[in-house]
């Protein structure tokens, strides 16, 4: 099960209507969590590694633009609080 990552074009950003939007914000801290929907979100400020089973850790960043797919189980590390912009389908 792979999430996909990557640096954004401000037209992407406006296509997919990011800034519409909920935020979602969390300080530093660690916690299993389990996808029971496809997850796009934007990254407006923090770092964070997620572990998946069976994987390397991803790390993602400030400007990244993630899909989490349905069905991931995985372990979230904040290293750096998150600000994020997400959308569940």
């Amino acid at each position: 099960m792979n999430i996909e990552v990557k640096k954004p074009t401000e037209e992407e950003l406006i296509s997919l209507g990011v800034k519409s939007w909920p935020i979602w914000e969390k300080e530093a801290s660690s916690f299993d969590w389990y996808y029971d929907q496809k997850e796009t979100c934007y990254f407006l400020e923090g770092e964070v590694e997620v572990e998946t089973e069976g994987a390397k850790s991803l790390k993602i960043q400030k400007g990244d633009l993630v899909v989490f797919p349905k069905g991931l189980n995985c372990k979230w590390q904040i290293q750096k609080a998150v600000r994020k912009h997400y959308k569940f389908e």
